[in-house]
Order: C-alpha cells, then sequence, then structure tokens
C-alpha cells in the first residue's frame, strides 16, 4: 500500500473512535439536567398555585359586584350565587357560596379553597352610612388551607386570620 493511503486510512480510524460521547459525558449532563429540575420545581408548582387563586379573587371580585347591582335593583342582597347571574361556579379548586344573615345591609361572599396549597377568599358588600350607596371588601386568608375564612367585619376591616386585598 501506498504510505500516503495508510497514513490516510489510520488517520480515518482514528477520527471514528474519537466521535460520540462517553457514558460520563451522559452521566454528567444528566446529573446537571436532574439538579435544574430540582431546582426549577418548586417555583412552577407555587405559580401555579398563584394562577389557581387569581381565578378566586376575579370570581369574588364579580360576586361584589354583582351583589352591588343586585341591590341596586332590589334594596336587597342576593342570598344566593345563582340569583346574580354571573357565571361564577365552584371548580375543583374552589367552592362559591353567599353567606349572611342580614341580606338588607350586608352579604358576604365566601370562595373556600379546595386545595391545601391554596388560600381563601372573602367578599363583603355593606350598606353605607347615607344607605344611598354600597361599598365592597375582599379578603384574602393569612395563610393556604381548605377551611374557610371569617366574612369580614365591616367595609374596612377584614375577619381575623386574613387581610384586606388592595
Amino acid at each position: 500500500m501506498n504510505t500516503q493511503l495508510k497514513a490516510q486510512f489510520l488517520d480515518r480510524r482514528d477520527r471514528k473512535n474519537e466521535e460520540g460521547f462517553t457514558l460520563i459525558e451522559m452521566l454528567v449532563v444528566i446529573i446537571i439536567i436532574g439538579i435544574l429540575s430540582a431546582i426549577a420545581m418548586p417555583s412552577f408548582l407555587s405559580q401555579a398555585a398563584k394562577t389557581r387563586q387569581s381565578e378566586a379573587k376575579n370570581s369574588t371580585g364579580a360576586l361584589n359586584r354583582a351583589q352591588q347591582a343586585y341591590y341596586l335593583e332590589n334594596q336587597i342582597f342576593a342570598d344566593d350565587v345563582n340569583k346574580l347571574s354571573v357565571g361564577v361556579v365552584n371548580s375543583v379548586s374552589y367552592n362559591y357560596v353567599v353567606s349572611g344573615n342580614d341580606f338588607i345591609n350586608q352579604v358576604a361572599n365566601l370562595a373556600t379553597a379546595q386545595q391545601a396549597d391554596l388560600k381563601s377568599y372573602a367578599g363583603g358588600v355593606f350598606k353605607s352610612a347615607n344607605n344611598l350607596t354600597t361599598v365592597a371588601i375582599l379578603c384574602e386568608a393569612n395563610s393556604a388551607g381548605n377551611t374557610p375564612i371569617n366574612a369580614p367585619m365591616s367595609a374596612n376591616a377584614c375577619a381575623n386570620g386574613s387581610q384586606r386585598m388592595q
């Protein structure tokens, strides 16, 4: 064989042995991906919970506004979510109820979390001091859990265990 041809043949044979990844390199990459996943997963899960909580905030706010409109038309607050006709329905994440014992002066709209990683919400609508308008408040539980929170005390104060939403 020609010397130049032998050199080319040996050069190609050596390159074939150097192509690809070794098992160690592949394991290192898999370990790095695993570590990054372990770091990112809790952040992702908390963002998913915040997304579901925004459902309850929006729905409770919609119930508050619907109660204000209902009161304007009927001079009494609605005692059932269905009377408000806003399309707020119970979901896997939240259960919505209207609560109160004096539907002439005040009403509470409660969104109770159905999963332990979510916060519950309470909205309240109160007849104003001049008896001509209504005032609403939205409260958020201080901690996550599937226990209902108490209805707001007034248009300015949430019950114990909850804080006013801005």
